[in-house]
């Protein structure tokens, strides 16, 4: 057995680290949180822009679509059959051009009975006026009595009604014989057929035989809501518009392209639809290579006024209470953040337009906004768009893995 000597020892250093460990663990966690305190956080950094005011070209984009200029439906004036289509289906016809050629031997025969009866109302009339003259001659005598003259004269009269009367029977008849020939009423681009040669057709019947199209110029018929056309009239009645320059459109297609070409605002209804709570805009296009047909979605920007002291804010800097109140977020001179309601008339790329709520100089949180809150400080820095960021790092890659590769083919080549 060990001794209690060598046990002494042993036992001594045992209870003086049990003591340390003890004093330790006693230690005031106050005192710790007094030591966290001290080390004070960094204020966040946040991106902003300073507010300037400028002149913004106010504008809205609507839905629409493309509209012929002038439809004509074409349809046969006189009866008959047809005999030959005398153009190409899909083809541009001019004004007055020939369509199509109905069998005309029915109006012919018209025009030339017509045209008899004619010469023979001439004819009688002829030999009355000579009989009226004689009489004339005689009555002067008492040859013939007076009563006798009255009568002649009167058939003089009636025999001249009747050549006008047949005149105008031959004029219709020959305006039968013409309608035989089917002619484009406008210039445009011609549809389908609906009728082939040895088709019997009617005057006036309902189905048309082809229709035409101008489509230059062409029309951009747009729908305006209500709200905004209301809107609008408030913002001029109140002279913070001006609207000197506001009948220009321009137009994006279906395929995200943008119309090369600038249209004018034609008109606006006067009433608004009950059913949608819509007005009609009507914008007129120039056409020339006929890339616009009827019927084609169109998205229009409709320049609607200038608005002089105006701020463009990035979307991402507006927030809106449930209320819909817009707000943004400042960093004021002592480096606190503000909460500050705005008011918004609409987009202007990604940028929102805003008329009332901030002053010059005032710096905007963009980047930030939802790290930071009312009444914090923040270290505040020069915003940076994500493209402008995105432009050093790419420069900063490195080589791609290929790169390596190359270089080791090169060595063992050489």
């Amino acid at each position: 057995m060990m001794s209690a000597k060598l046990w002494a020892p042993t036992l001594t250093a045992c209870a003086l680290a049990t003591s340390i460990a003890l004093v330790g663990c006693s230690k005031d966690p106050k005192d710790a949180q007094q030591g966290a305190a001290a080390q004070k956080m960094p204020p966040a950094e946040v991106g902003v822009i300073v507010a300037q005011p400028q002149t913004v070209e106010q504008s809205m984009e609507l839905s629409g679509r493309t509209a012929a200029y002038q439809i004509s439906e074409v349809r046969p004036q006189t009866g008959g059959v047809i005999l030959k289509r005398l153009f190409a289906e899909g083809s541009f016809v001019q004004a007055g051009q020939a369509l199509y050629q109905i069998d005309a031997n029915t109006n012919r025969a018209s025009a030339d009975s017509a045209r008899a009866s004619v010469l023979r109302q001439q004819a009688n009339l002829n030999a009355l006026r000579v009989k009226e003259g004689r009489y004339r001659q005689l009555v002067g005598t008492n040859a013939v009595s007076k009563q006798e003259y009255d009568d002649i004269h009167a058939q003089v009269l009636l025999a001249e009604a009747d050549v006008a009367a047949s005149q105008a029977a031959l004029k219709n008849a020959e305006i039968n014989l013409a309608y035989s020939t089917v002619r484009a009423p406008i210039s445009g681009q011609s549809s389908r057929s609906s009728v082939t040669p040895g088709a019997l057709v009617t005057a006036n019947q309902a189905d048309a035989l082809v229709t035409i199209q101008q489509l230059d110029p062409i029309y951009v018929d747009i729908n305006q809501s209500s709200a905004e056309l209301l809107r609008l009239r408030q913002q001029l009645s109140k002279g913070s518009l001006n609207n000197s320059n506001n009948t220009r459109v321009k137009i994006t297609l279906e395929d995200g392209s943008d119309y090369p070409i600038e249209g004018q605002l034609a008109f606006s209804d006067a009433s608004v639809n009950p059913d949608t709570g819509t007005v009609t805009l009507r914008a007129v296009f120039s056409n020339p290579n006929h890339l616009l047909l009827p019927g084609m979605y169109a998205t229009a920007k409709i320049s609607q006024g200038v608005l002089p002291n105006a701020y463009l804010v990035p979307q991402a800097a507006i927030s809106r209470l449930p209320t819909g109140q817009a707000i943004a977020l400042v960093v004021n001179a002592k480096g606190v953040v503000e909460s500050r309601p705005i008011t918004t008339t609409g987009v202007k790329g990604q940028d929102w337009i805003v008329t009332d709520g901030l002053q010059v100089g005032d710096k905007v949180i963009v980047e930030g906004v939802a790290k930071v809150k009312e009444g914090q400080e923040v270290s505040a820095k020069p915003y940076q768009p994500q493209a402008q960021k995105q432009a050093p790092q790419a420069a900063k890659q490195p080589p791609s893995a290929d790169a390596p590769k190359a270089e080791q083919k090169t060595t063992s080549q050489v």
